[in-house]
Parts: C-alpha cells; sequence; structure tokens
C-alpha cells in the first residue's frame, strides 16, 4: 500500500506519517522545503520521540520525499500510484495544492481503477469537503464524474500536540502521547480502511465540534490568557491557578453547548476536560503561548473556536461570560511578529475596539454576544 502525504512538517512526520507507516503503507512526503525533502530522500527515515518521562523513541521507516514544486512529474506519478493520500498543510495551503491534485487525479483514472482516499487531516471543519470543492474547480464536469466509485473524499478530526521545536536532527519530531484520529465513512471505497489506530464513525460532527470546542477553545484561552500576564509556554500560563480556573470556566461553557446539542454524557464529557487540561500541562511539552495564539483573526472568525460556542451558548440561553473574555483577550493580543495580530491593532487604532469586536467577530453592535464581549473591554 502506498500513502502520498502533502507537508512533511512536524505534524504530518510526527502524527499522520507515523500512522500510515505503522499501519503498514509505504509512505511519501510531499513539501517545498528543501532541507526536510533532501534529508527523506537521502535517510529514507526519521525518529519520532514521544514527549513524557519514558522520551520512548520509534523509526519511521521506508519513507521517501518529493519536492512538490521542483519534481512535479514526480508528484503526480505519486498521485496516479497512491492507495491514500492525506494533508497536513495548514488551511490555506490546500487551495494551492488543488491543481496538482486535479491534474493528477485526471491521469489516473485513465490508468488504474485502483480505489483511491483523500483526506485532509487539517485543524478545520470539514476540511476533505472544503478541499474537494476546491479540486473540482479544477476539473469539468465529465471529469468530476469520471471520480464517481474511484476516488472517495473522507472528512476526519485530528488531536495531537506537536509544539514548534528547533531539534539537532531536522528530521527528529517530538509529539505528545495523546492523539486522536477519528475519520468519517461516508464515501467509504472499501469496506475497511487499513489506517489501524484511526476511529470511523457515521457522523464526524460530534467528533469535530468536542475537538474544536474543547481542546482548540481550551488553547486558545489558556494562550490569550496566558499572554496578557506574559508567560511564554502554555505549560507555563496554565499552571497560574486563575488561567487554569478561567479556562476550566470555559470549557464548562463550551461542554454545556456539546453536552446540549449531541446528547453527550456529562460525566464523561468532564472526564474528556480534564484531559484536556493534562494535556496542557505537561511539563515535557514546550509548547509557546505565541504558537497558539497566532492568527487570531482566523480563530475569531464566527465558525471558530471561540465565536461560534459563544453563539451555541447564548441560542440554549445562557450568557458566555468567560468565553466573552477570551474573545476580548483574543483582540487585545498584540504580538508584534504575528501579522494578523497586527492588523487587528491597526483596525483598532483606526476605529475603536468596539467596532472591532462587529469587524472581527461578525457580532452586530445590538446583539447579546457584542454587549458580553464589550463588557471584557
Amino acid at each position: 500500500m502506498k500513502a502520498l502525504h502533502f507537508g512533511a512538517g512536524n505534524i504530518g512526520r510526527g502524527f499522520i506519517g507515523l500512522i500510515l507507516q505503522q499501519s503498514g503503507y509505504e509512505v511519501t512526503f510531499a513539501d517545498i522545503n528543501e532541507n526536510i525533502i533532501g534529508a527523506l530522500t537521502e535517510r529514507n527515515e526519521y525518529t519520532v520521540e514521544i514527549a513524557d518521562e519514558s522520551h520512548e523513541k520509534m523509526n519511521v521507516t521506508g519513507v521517501q520525499g518529493i519536492h512538490s514544486q521542483k519534481d512535479p512529474s514526480k508528484l503526480i506519478k505519486a498521485v496516479i500510484e497512491a492507495d491514500l493520500i492525506t494533508t497536513a498543510v495548514g488551511p490555506n495551503v490546500l487551495k494551492y495544492l488543488a491543481p496538482t491534485l486535479a491534474e493528477g487525479l485526471r491521469q489516473r483514472v485513465s490508468q488504474t481503477e485502483k480505489p483511491l482516499h483523500i483526506i485532509a487531516c487539517e485543524n478545520m471543519v470539514r476540511g476533505t469537503s472544503q478541499f474537494q470543492e476546491q479540486i473540482q474547480d479544477h476539473l469539468s464536469i465529465e471529469e468530476q464524474a469520471s471520480l464517481q466509485g474511484k476516488v472517495a473524499f473522507l472528512d476526519a478530526a485530528v488531536d495531537r500536540i506537536v509544539p514548534l521545536q528547533a531539534n539537532q536532527d531536522p528530521l527528529h519530531v517530538i509529539v505528545e502521547p495523546f492523539y486522536e484520529w477519528v475519520i468519517e465513512t461516508k464515501g467509504l471505497l472499501l469496506e475497511q480502511l487499513p489506517i489501524l489506530q484511526a476511529h470511523f464513525v457515521n457522523d464526524l460532527q460530534p467528533y469535530i465540534e468536542r475537538k474544536l470546542f474543547t481542546v482548540n477553545t481550551g488553547h486558545a484561552a489558556a494562550a490569550y490568557l496566558g499572554y496578557q500576564k506574559g508567560y511564554r509556554w502554555i505549560a507555563e500560563a496554565i499552571q497560574d491557578p486563575d488561567i487554569l480556573t478561567r479556562t476550566r470556566s470555559v470549557l464548562e461553557e463550551t461542554g454545556y453547548v456539546l453536552t446540549n446539542m449531541y446528547s453527550l454524557d456529562h460525566m464523561e464529557h468532564q472526564k474528556y476536560i480534564e484531559k484536556i487540561l493534562s494535556r496542557f500541562l505537561n511539563p515535557y511539552l514546550r509548547d509557546e503561548v505565541i504558537r497558539i495564539a497566532r492568527s487570531p483573526i482566523r480563530k475569531l472568525q464566527p465558525g471558530d473556536r471561540l465565536v461560534a460556542p459563544a453563539r451555541k451558548l447564548l441560542e440554549l440561553g445562557k450568557e458566555p461570560v468567560h468565553l466573552s473574555s477570551v474573545i476580548a483577550a483574543a483582540l487585545k493580543y498584540d504580538y508584534k511578529e504575528d501579522p494578523e495580530a497586527q492588523k487587528i491593532q491597526q483596525y483598532i487604532a483606526k476605529h475603536g475596539l468596539e467596532n472591532a469586536i462587529s469587524h472581527f467577530t461578525g457580532a452586530t453592535s445590538d446583539s447579546k454576544l457584542f454587549s458580553s464581549i464589550q463588557k471584557n473591554l
């Protein structure tokens, strides 16, 4: 079995590539990072280290690398031969992969009947479906029809903390022990997709929002509140009793949303919240506050981790007191090396904080959400 994975960064190597290799795939990484691709091509292996007291190391062998810009013919060949294609490139990069995937699929369907599954393993809601639409933009109606029964796009939710790191070995990657890869089975072309550690479900939506509104929301809360107090590391920030209490309160608000929307067991979800908080406290993960807080414009969008659960909580008749305080902290996030943070601060300087609420969160000035955020400015 052959897997083509776009994105040879830390998440690609330390999470998706590792699991695929353990599941029996020959993994080829496609990326534009010359150093990483060069090292993969030369060595065909790398090491993944678990960030806990064991420091367990696992060798990932038999891997290859393709420079996706400099060797397009080799990349198209890999698309044609793959049994599985995955991505971990970041939500904003998928659109740049779409033309290559479209060309590869165009050539593939004329050469093989072998089924292909495509999964975008991105930190976004239904990333594969969005990726599918971007690919279809480069295919005719007839070409799209030719993919039916041969190519399946499966939505997924992924979760593993892989902090930024600078290791002496550029391929070595350190990851947390916990991981979750949930894949929706709608459209599956095989009776079972051979990914041993993945969890397959009929309906992904509860898992998407549980992860987004707990892991991502909690991480954002710890980051923006930690930044306000001058902490550098997430584990350091979450040890602050005030930040821990406020982050837990945020997750109790999102937990109210999740348990009411999806009939999740309240006690089980409380255990899940505590598990997430324990992950943030992991002293072996040196995860910077500014990494988690980065790109605040994206994080403040109406459908993302802060505003979406706040809106849903209001629909359930409760004020998002703690979520609103984190939204306000995100609007005040002013790290100078973060372009999105600077765009927000420039907007505030010109138009004021209150106008920034509507501009970046979509909350109108007459809404309860606007009022709730305004109290925390």
